[in-house]
Order: C-alpha cells, then sequence, then structure tokens
C-alpha cells in the first residue's frame, strides 16, 4: 500500500504529499495509476446517465456560449450527441462500481470524513466544462484519451454575468500538460483551472469537500434544534401596562435572553453532530435491501464465515466510542470495537464471531441495506 501511495504521489510519502501541496499548491505526476480507468467504459457511463437516481449533467459549447442540460438521460440522446464540444458529467459513481470504490481506497492518506465523492466525465474532442475553480480539493486522474489542461494561481476570480456555469471572465494559464492515460493533477482549492479534450476521453476527479463555515452553523443548528429541549412556555404574570403597546416590552426581552441563554453546547455535541453530518447519504442515495433477507441467525453464521463489507454507498465514520453510519449514531462495544473500526477504515471485516449487541446492530445494517454479507 505504501509502494502505491509512493507511485501515486511521483515518489512523495503521504506525509510528504501534505506538508507541501495539500491545499498550498498543484502536483502533476506522470503515470500515477497505470491503466487508470480500464474498467469503466463509455457505455457504462452512459447507462448511469440514465438512471433516475445518479446525478448527471450535460455540459455543450458552441463558440462562446455554453449550456448545461441536467440527467437523466435517454440512450436516444447520449447516441445522438455530436461529434464535438460536449461533455458529460456523472456524479458519485462510486456508489454503483466496486471499482470506482476501489480506486477511492488508494487515497485513504486523506481522511475518509474529507471525501465527496468519485465523478466522472466523458468528453468528446473539444469538450470541457471551461475555465473555472472549485472549493474543494480534487484530484483529476485521466482514463483514456487525452486532455489537455491549464492552469493558474490568480486573485481575480469574478466570475461571466448569466452562465449557466461557474466561468471565470479573466482565466489567465500559468501552467499546461498534455495529459494521457493515468497521469494525475492534484489542484487546491480555488485555483483556476480549464479542461479541453483532444481526443474522446474519460476523466476521473476525486473530490474532497470542505463545508462552507455558514453551511455548517446553518446545519448544526438544525441539528440543535432536533435535540435541544426546554420545557416551559413564556409566562408574563403580573405584565405592567405600557404606554405604548408596540414597543418591546423590556421583561420580554430579559426572559427571553435568559431562556436563550440555556442554549448550550459542549464538545461531545459537537462531535456527535459531526459524525452524522459527514455521513449523511445525498439527497439522490438508495439503498438496496436485500432481495431474499437472512434471518438473524444465518446472518451471523455468514458474518462468521466471510465477515462483511460496507454497501457501496455506505458513509461510516467513527469516534471514541461512537460509530457513525449513514446519518447515525451508535455507541460501540469495548469487545468488538476493532472489527467495526477496521469496517469503517478499510469498508471490509474478515470473518468473525460478533456478540448479541453487535450481531443485533450489523444485522439492522444489513436489513437496511447498509452492509453487505
Amino acid at each position: 500500500m505504501r509502494g502505491m501511495a509512493h507511485r501515486l504521489l511521483g515518489g512523495l510519502s503521504p506525509s510528504s504529499f501534505l506538508r507541501r501541496h495539500w491545499q498550498k499548491r498543484p502536483l502533476f505526476v506522470r503515470n500515477a495509476i497505470p491503466h487508470c480507468g480500464s474498467w469503466l467504459h463509455r457505455e457504462t457511463l452512459f447507462d448511469l446517465a440514465c438512471r433516475d437516481d445518479v446525478e448527471s449533467r450535460i455540459v455543450t459549447r458552441a463558440g462562446n456560449r455554453w449550456r448545461v442540460a441536467d440527467g437523466p438521460f435517454t440512450q436516444s440522446r447520449l447516441q445522438r450527441m455530436p461529434a464535438r464540444n460536449w461533455t458529460l458529467l456523472v456524479q458519485g459513481v462510486e456508489q454503483f462500481l466496486p471499482d470506482a470504490a476501489a480506486l477511492l481506497q488508494q487515497f485513504s492518506f486523506i481522511p475518509h470524513a474529507r471525501l465527496d465523492d468519485l465523478m466522472v466525465s466523458y468528453a468528446a474532442p473539444g469538450g470541457g466544462v471551461g475555465p473555472h475553480f472549485d472549493s474543494y480539493d480534487v484530484f483529476l486522474l485521466q482514463g483514456d484519451g487525452t486532455r489537455r489542461w491549464r492552469i493558474g494561481a490568480q486573485k481575480d476570480l469574478t466570475l461571466i454575468d448569466d452562465a449557466p456555469l461557474r466561468l471565470l471572465k479573466n482565466f489567465r494559464s500559468r501552467q499546461a500538460w498534455d495529459v494521457a492515460t493515468g497521469d494525475l493533477l492534484y489542484l487546491p482549492p480555488r485555483y483556476a483551472h480549464d479542461g479541453v479534450a483532444t481526443a474522446s476521453c474519460m476523466t476521473l476527479s476525486v473530490g474532497f469537500r470542505a463545508p462552507l463555515k455558514q453551511e455548517l452553523a446553518a446545519h448544526f443548528l438544525d441539528y440543535l434544534q432536533d435535540n435541544l429541549r426546554i420545557d416551559g412556555m413564556i409566562e408574563d404574570a403580573g405584565l405592567p401596562l405600557q404606554a405604548h403597546p408596540a414597543q418591546l416590552p423590556p421583561f420580554l426581552m430579559d426572559k427571553f435572553s435568559r431562556v436563550l441563554s440555556r442554549v448550550r453546547w459542549n464538545a461531545a455535541d459537537v462531535r456527535r453532530f459531526a459524525g452524522c453530518y459527514l455521513t449523511e447519504p445525498k439527497p439522490r442515495v438508495v439503498f438496496s435491501r436485500p432481495r431474499r433477507v437472512l434471518n438473524l441467525q444465518s446472518f451471523v453464521k455468514r458474518v462468521m464465515k466471510r465477515g462483511m463489507r460496507l454497501a457501496l454507498p455506505t458513509r461510516m465514520l467513527y469516534e471514541g466510542q461512537q460509530i457513525f453510519i449513514n446519518g447515525e449514531c451508535h455507541s460501540l462495544k469495548d469487545t468488538q470495537r476493532d472489527v467495526l473500526v477496521g469496517l469503517a477504515d478499510t469498508r471490509a471485516s474478515p470473518a468473525f464471531a460478533p456478540d448479541a449487541a453487535t450481531a443485533q446492530l450489523t444485522y439492522a445494517w444489513y436489513c437496511a441495506g447498509y452492509v453487505d454479507v
């Protein structure tokens, strides 16, 4: 695994990459993943783009005019696309293809909590999404075909007004590469870039999200609303007469202040919120329940023989004695903490004999489609 990371990062160790490049400066590596995406064919991507539980878009360009269409699409429309200047983008491919999920494991030197998804694009010659910047870290891996990347660190991030995409108005390229299968380009957030297919090509984008501070605060307030309980009601016995009925009553404001000062949280609340928030499935995610559900006894026998693995759409994290899975929080038992931690880290566990509590918990996950056995 260490050798794979060194090749992926152009000879750098993961710690050196994190120190020198992560959120600081780009890294370009030739042939970082040989035969990258050989398991992914255009027809497979087209099939995904026709599903209503998959987020997909088509971006087309005619001169300086851009158009964006949202999926799902039909096969006939995809087959009728022109010979040049368009791109199909498909999000969350790791939720549907085991090879895509395996690819993401090569980036496990970045905490799973930061991982967003694997987006794959198919571009006809001349296809791209225009000069832009992302608000997250991204590794751009070249699959089949070739593409030309131009990048630049610029302070001017002004966008073109009324464009259907977030296109930079004054893009200035500082470096450029013609990339082929297996090449990797890492870009930190807000780094301007533009990729144009020089031949029909597939590009795999591994994105690592960093929530906006305002977004994080809003979600935390929602969490508090669902988990906070302050009993009673505001009472005003002995209400004083006031000359101006539209004036906010000082005594009422004092009561409001005293009640709202009881809205508090601690580090444990933040950890629980973070685990639930970071594992919450995206809106279109659907979990496939087993077609023929094993009973609890048969499930345990299967686990003792084969172990278990996370379903492709499942997100699982842990912290201390808590495990988080798809927006849920559960307490870990010391006796089998290592097994569930390993399941979260590697997305699979070897065969083991679950105790009663672990059997009940993981069986519920199995019935919900969170794990496979």
